[in-house]
C-alpha cells in the first residue's frame, strides 16, 4: 500500500473527537488537498482514483471532506464532465506550488537511493573564477550527466546558500563562514604581474616599497572600496594601497591592462597561470605572496545531499584540481632595455 493509500484510509476511518480534532483535520486536509489536486489535474474522479491508486469513492469522500472544511464547493459534476467553480479555480492556484515543492521534495529524497543524477542546480561564483575556470567545465559536466540542468549566476557579493537557495557557492579568499561546509579546491596565491615590455621600460620591484614608484593599476570591489594588494613579510600579513591611475572594476579588463603594458597588477594565480607559463605575463615579489587564502566550494550540509550536488562536487574538484592554476613561478629573468627606454622607476 503506497503512503498516499496510508494517508486517505486513515483519513477516511479516524474519528474525530474534541482531544484529537487538530491532528485529524489536518490529515483530512492534507489527503483532501491531495485528491483535489490530482481530479482537477486529470479531470475526472476515476482518472484520479487510477493514478493515486485507491478507489473512487475514497476520492471523492476526501475531496467532499475538504469542501466541508473550506465551505465552498470546488468541482461541478455531471454525469459526463467534472470542471471547478470558480472558487476551486482560485483554490487550485494557490495550492499547486505546494503540492508541487512537496512532489520535488520526494524527489530528491528518492534521488538519494536510487536513478541517474537528475534535477536542477544552482550555483553561485564570483564573476572572474565563475567565468574562467567554472562556466568552461560545465560542458563535459552536461555530457556525463544530461540529466541535471545548470543554473550559474555570477556575483561578487556572498551567496546565502539558505535564503537565495544555492546548491553549491564558490567562494574565493579566507573562509569566516562557520554555517557552510568548505572544501578548498585549490590555494588562492596573490602574484603581482606586469607584461614583458612594461619590465622592459620600467623594471620590476623587488621589494613592498618599491610599488610606490611604479604605475599600478587598482581593482574596485562591489563594497566601494579598492582591494588592497596583500603580502607576507617574515610570516607578517601586510596589505598596502598603492597609488594607481588605473581602476577596474571586473578582473578581466584589470587583466587586459596588465597584458597591454600599462601597469601593475595583483591577481589570483589562478587568472594568470597561462600566460606566466607562456612568458605573456612576468610575476615579481613572489617570496611575500600570501598564502592563507583559498579558492573554496561551499554548501550546506554533508548529509543527505541529492546525488546532483554529490557528482558535481565530486566532477568540479578533479577538473579544477588537474588543471593546475597555482603555477610555481620563479623570479623573473633580467630583461635588457628596449633601445632608447630607461629601466630605473623614474622612467
Amino acid at each position: 500500500m503506497t503512503t498516499m493509500n496510508l494517508v486517505m484510509n486513515a483519513t477516511a476511518q479516524t474519528p474525530i473527537d474534541g482531544h484529537d480534532a487538530l491532528p485529524c483535520s489536518f490529515s483530512a486536509s492534507y489527503a483532501g488537498v491531495v485528491a483535489f489536486i490530482t481530479v482537477a489535474t486529470e479531470g475526472s474522479f476515476a482518472r484520479a482514483a487510477d493514478r493515486l491508486g485507491v478507489g473512487r469513492s475514497a476520492v471523492s469522500r476526501s475531496v467532499q471532506k475538504l469542501e466541508g472544511q473550506l465551505g465552498a464547493r470546488l468541482f461541478l459534476r455531471t454525469t459526463r464532465s467534472t470542471s471547478l467553480t470558480s472558487e476551486g479555480e482560485l483554490f487550485f492556484e494557490n495550492c499547486r506550488p505546494g503540492v508541487e515543492r512537496i512532489t520535488q521534495a520526494l524527489d530528491e529524497m528518492r534521488d538519494l537511493r536510487e536513478g541517474p543524477p537528475r534535477g536542477q542546480l544552482r550555483i553561485s561564483s564570483t564573476h572572474g573564477f565563475g567565468r574562467n575556470v567554472v562556466a568552461p567545465l560545465l560542458a563535459e559536466f552536461r555530457l556525463r550527466y544530461p540529466g541535471i540542468g545548470i543554473e550559474l549566476t555570477l556575483e561578487e557579493r556572498l551567496a546565502d546558500l539558505a535564503v537565495d537557495r544555492v546548491d553549491v557557492a564558490f567562494r574565493d579568499g579566507r573562509m569566516d563562514d562557520s554555517q557552510v561546509i568548505a572544501k578548498q579546491l585549490i590555494p588562492m596565491r596573490m602574484l603581482v604581474c606586469a607584461s614583458p615590455d612594461y619590465a622592459r621600460r620600467r623594471g620590476l620591484p623587488t621589494s613592498i616599497g618599491e610599488l610606490q614608484a611604479h604605475a599600478c593599476i587598482n581593482r574596485r570591489l562591489p563594497n566601494g572600496r579598492l582591494r588592497s594588494w596583500d603580502f607576507k613579510i617574515d610570516g607578517v600579513a601586510q596589505s598596502v594601497a598603492p597609488p594607481g591611475e588605473l581602476v577596474f572594476n571586473d578582473d578581466d579588463l584589470l587583466l587586459q591592462a596588465v597584458h597591454a603594458g600599462q601597469g601593475l597588477a595583483q591577481m589570483p594565480a589562478y587568472q594568470v597561470s597561462a600566460a606566466l607559463r607562456s612568458g605573456a605575463l612576468l610575476a615579481c615579489l613572489n617570496p611575500f605572496a600570501p598564502d592563507d587564502r583559498g579558492h573554496y566550494l561551499c554548501y550546506l550540509s554533508r548529509r543527505q545531499l541529492p546525488k546532483r550536488i554529490r557528482v558535481f562536487i565530486d566532477f568540479i574538484t578533479a577538473q579544477v584540481r588537474a588543471l593546475n592554476l597555482d603555477p610555481q613561478v620563479d623570479a623573473p629573468p633580467p630583461l635588457a632595455p628596449a633601445f632608447g627606454l630607461r629601466t630605473d622607476a623614474a622612467a
